[in-house]
């Protein structure tokens, strides 16, 4: 049977509505995929979650610090911490990376960052001793860091908006610890020392 063709529209309505309302197929969050694939998306997330482990590791080995007496030199929770050892044994006890020693020499070999992205494991900088870069510590996120201030203090958490930090903040960096990372110079405890 032909239909005329004054009702081809509506049968094609017809035929385009059962489709849309056939049984469904199943849902991407079912399966496990991606809604959406698109190149590169993937390997951003999988960074992204690789960042986010590291820096839950870092803040949770900083963390295991608290109370460790001010030495200065020190780089160990035996003989406690000056901030620099501090930020240097976090990093290599938790990523095997080898930090410079020396605070200021932490600034200049890792990837500065605004203020306003820091992220929990960066390094904030402060100027304690009339000269740049010379505090350090870790931020662990809602506006804290954690560090060892001074002599006859112990490893703490304190805010970056107290007013003494917030007048002596030089800056934030970034540590970039993953293969993928543009490199720093920070090494990973098993890389050869090129010379």
């Amino acid at each position: 049977m032909l239909l005329p063709m004054r009702f081809l529209p509506i049968f094609l309505s017809l035929l385009f509505a059962s489709f849309v309302h056939a049984a469904p197929i199943e849902a991407p969050e079912e399966t496990g995929q991606p809604m959406i694939s698109i190149p590169g998306i993937q390997h951003v997330q999988d960074v992204s979650r690789a960042v986010s482990t590291h820096a839950t590791e870092l803040i949770s080995t900083a963390m295991g610090f608290l109370g460790v007496p001010y030495h200065r030199g020190g780089t160990s929770a035996v003989t406690g911490f000056d901030c620099s050892g501090f930020v240097k044994t976090v990093y290599q006890d938790t990523l095997g990376l080898v930090l410079p020693r020396v605070a200021a020499q932490q600034a200049a070999n890792t990837e500065k960052v605004a203020g306003n992205d820091l992220q929990p494991g960066d390094l904030v900088f402060f100027n304690t001793m009339r000269r740049a870069f010379s505090h350090v510590g870790i931020y662990i996120g809602d506006g804290k860091f954690v560090h060892a201030p001074r002599s006859g203090a112990e490893v703490r958490i304190e805010s970056l908006s107290e007013s003494y930090w917030k007048k002596r903040f030089n800056g934030a960096r970034r540590v970039l610890a993953l293969d993928d990372a543009p490199a720093t110079s920070a090494l990973r405890v098993n890389d050869p020392v090129v010379r």
